[in-house]
Parts: structure tokens; C-alpha cells; sequence
């Protein structure tokens, strides 16, 4: 899922990524190997205990200077270090965050598996055009953990 994921995302050298759900940093750690040391990876992460899990991985595989970890609500983004030319989600959202599209630059990629807390789901890729209108298609179905926050799931 990692590597379909990265692929639909169209990353490039010196891009700015906003990832929504941590997790245990493998996936930031991907991304930021793929946008290089001019690009930066930002991940935000609802579980405390898995902000300090992410955070020790990071640090001790040398990524500290290249991926900014925060604890917080995903779902609302991170509207401190925007726009990001790139944004994924790794937990399913009952729909599309208004948020991220609000934090994506023009141009720009968005990926989320968005449906049920449990199934069905779908991962859906967005790309907002220079224009800023939308175009949206199904990259089939999927299984997430669902995503907590304003525009997900209550815990």
C-alpha cells in the first residue's frame, strides 16, 4: 500500500508533503527519501503514543532534519506549513477533508481512502488543477484504520 500509494502521489525532488497518520514513520521515511534534502515530509499524528513511536524511529534512522512529526488532529491538516504539493492520509475518511483541499497547492495530489469506519472504502486520488477545480478517481478498494478528528470518525 506504501509504494501504490507513493506512485499515485507523483512525488518529485523538493517537494513539500503533508502525511495525515504517522503511524510508525515508515511511510514518512519513504516519502522523504523519495522528495530528497530540498523537499520536506510533514506528518501529523492523533495517537500520542504513536507521535513518540514515529518519533524515536525517525530520529534513530537519521530522518530528524527531513520529516517534522506533530501530534494533532489530521484531519484539519497542517495549516502551519502550508500549502504542500503533495498530501496522504492513512486512515479512512467518511468523506474528503475540505481541509487538505484547502492546504493542497494548485497542481497538487491528494490521497485518501475515504468510506465506511470499517468497509467499504476506496482509495480516491485528487488533483486539484492550476485553475483549482477538481478531479477525482478510484484507485479500488481498500482497508484503513478509520481516521479520528473533525472530519472523520469520533473516537
Amino acid at each position: 500500500m506504501v509504494a501504490i500509494m507513493n506512485e499515485a502521489l507523483e512525488m518529485r525532488r523538493g517537494m513539500r508533503v503533508l502525511e495525515v497518520g504517522a503511524g510508525s514513520g515508515y511511510h514518512a521515511a519513504t516519502i522523504a527519501e523519495i522528495v530528497g534534502d530540498q523537499g520536506h515530509v510533514f506528518a501529523i499524528e492523533y495517537v500520542d503514543k504513536l507521535v513518540a513511536i514515529a518519533r524515536s524511529n525517525l530520529d534513530r534512522a537519521g530522518y530528524r532534519n527531513r520529516v517534522t512529526l506533530v501530534q494533532g488532529d489530521g484531519s484539519l491538516g497542517y495549516a502551519e506549513r502550508a500549502p504542500y504539493d503533495r498530501i496522504l492520509v492513512t486512515a479512512a475518511a467518511p468523506k474528503i477533508p475540505p481541509t487538505l483541499l484547502e492546504q493542497l497547492k494548485p497542481d497538487g495530489i491528494v490521497v485518501v481512502p475515504v468510506g465506511g469506519k470499517m468497509f467499504p472504502q476506496e482509495l480516491i486520488r485528487v488533483w486539484k488543477k492550476a485553475d483549482g477545480s477538481l478531479v477525482q478517481n478510484s484507485l479500488g478498494g481498500v482497508a484503513f484504520v478509520p481516521l479520528i478528528g473533525r472530519y472523520g470518525f469520533s473516537d
